[in-house]
């Protein structure tokens, strides 16, 4: 997908980072949607030790790409690896069944230029072909967080990878992604060490992002690493009574089956090193935690079902 010599060079402001895993035809899709944004970002591939030939088939067909192959699949870490890759000051993400809308990127560019202390801003989710809105849209839409009067949206307590740009400083500074996660509900342990540096994250209705869920997905082994990360998030930066009342009540309403069971015991294996490294979070933190329990325990979005 070799761009022609004429062609305006990209925004120098805009990287963009695509982690995939045996999904071939769908990372080169992504890739190339990217390469073709009027923005015309610098692209990062980390491929997470894929056996399906996608390193080499996004190469061939997307040369301006740059191409990592890891060699095991380390899940959200491969996010790390690709923002550490580029050099430009903002990085969108986007998984390989992930795009991006035109002008979307330039847009967040403009309002991270405009507010220094933004660290993320996330974008309207449509799924599906028929175009509708994802459900954790509304509540990023109408999130209960209080910001500072100067954020251009919603103040957000945590984001969705797939759908945000991030400020590469402040990514980097707070250590991206924790390799403890992997990958599921990773962005939240993140979001709260960035509100505790100082930086704000908010939702922005004018970017949007298409999602169309790939096939390809194990929907077990997503809920038993997504329900063992948010015990492990839980319990690095909650307070104690905040912690057992999420646990308590993730207790109560999770199915009753061997893959929460599972999670449970993942989420125990990990406890001494929960609480060698625990921090709990400064109060003023913990007030926007406690603001979005209310929306979580009724959430459609964020049930662990599958």
């Amino acid at each position: 997908m070799s761009r022609p010599s004429g062609e305006p060079a990209g925004d120098p402001r805009l990287g963009a980072v695509v982690i995939t895993w045996n999904r071939r035809e769908e990372a080169l899709a992504s890739v190339g949607r990217l390469l073709d944004l009027p923005e015309r970002p610098r692209v990062v591939l980390v491929d997470n030790g894929s056996t399906d030939g996608t390193a080499e088939a996004v190469s061939a067909a997307c040369p301006e790409a740059d191409v990592v192959s890891l060699p095991a699949n380390l899940g959200a870490v491969g996010r790390n690896v690709g923002v550490r890759r580029l050099d430009t000051p903002y990085v969108a993400f986007a998984d390989d069944d992930t795009w991006w809308e035109p002008g979307s990127l330039a847009r967040a560019a403009d309002v991270l230029d405009a507010h220094p202390r933004l660290a993320v801003v996330t974008a309207r989710i449509v799924a599906g072909p028929g175009g509708r809105e994802d459900p954790i849209v509304d509540e990023l839409r109408h999130s209960p967080v209080r910001g500072p009067g100067w954020l251009p949206g919603p103040a957000l307590g945590s984001f969705l990878a797939g759908a945000s740009v991030v400020r590469r400083s402040a990514f980097l500074g707070c250590g991206g992604f924790s390799s403890r996660l992997w990958l599921g509900g990773e962005e939240e342990l993140l979001a709260v060490d960035l509100a505790t540096a100082g930086w704000e994250l908010c939702y922005l209705e004018e970017l949007t992002v298409h999602h169309a869920a790939s096939p390809r997905r194990d929907a077990h082994a997503r809920r038993r690493v997504g329900l063992r990360n948010t015990l492990w998030f839980t319990w690095l930066r909650r307070p104690v009574r905040a912690a057992l009342r999420r646990t308590l009540h993730l207790a109560r309403t999770v199915p009753r089956d061997r893959v929460s069971a599972l999670a449970a015991l993942d989420a125990l294996r990990g406890l001494p090193w929960v609480l060698a490294e625990r921090r709990r979070v400064p109060e003023h933190v913990e007030e926007r935690l406690m603001s979005l329990e209310a929306s979580q325990n009724t959430s459609r979005a964020r049930r662990y079902v599958s």
